[in-house]
């Protein structure tokens, strides 16, 4: 079974609007670390772990590149080859994927949770997020839309 790691953004988003159940549809467990867990600040639900299992020397390199949050999330993923990882920032998601992580973000989840028949609506759930400040470009919101197959 593949390890899914996320970074603090996903978890906050789909809490924000009540829709953290795509995230348990999609995936048994979700492993954040213990620096994500703290920026999460609330209280998770069972099905996501915390771990502390990565490489103290990996996460201050990353450290360089990227905020503690992602740096731990990617040096989880890096101790754990063939595990995933949801990531949202440009950056973060670009230095894990040159470091070879399999990278998911939270509108890739959205897509695979309609897909799914988790959500009956991406639409919905995408109007949801940008109503608590999630921002889209109008040419993304697009993209998405045609791949939902939803106008």
């Amino acid at each position: 079974m593949e390890l899914v790691i996320s970074d603090a953004s996903c978890i906050i988003a789909l809490e924000d609007i009540g829709e953290l159940r795509i995230l348990k549809g999609l995936f048994n467990q979700v492993v954040v670390t213990d620096i994500v867990k703290g920026e999460i600040q609330v209280e998770l639900p069972n099905w996501i772990k915390v771990s502390t299992d990565y490489e103290d020397r990996e996460l201050k390199i990353l450290e360089l590149e990227l905020d503690r949050g992602e740096a731990s999330a990617i040096a989880l993923a890096l101790k754990n080859p063939g595990s995933r990882i949801i990531l949202d920032e440009k950056k973060g998601r670009k230095v894990a994927k040159r470091l070879g992580v399999k990278v998911i973000g939270t509108l890739g989840l959205i897509i695979k949770a309609k897909q799914a028949g988790i959500i009956p609506s991406g639409k919905a759930v995408l109007e949801k997020l940008e109503d608590h400040g999630f921002w889209l470009s109008a040419r993304m919101k697009q993209s998405l839309l045609e791949k939902l197959d939803e106008k």
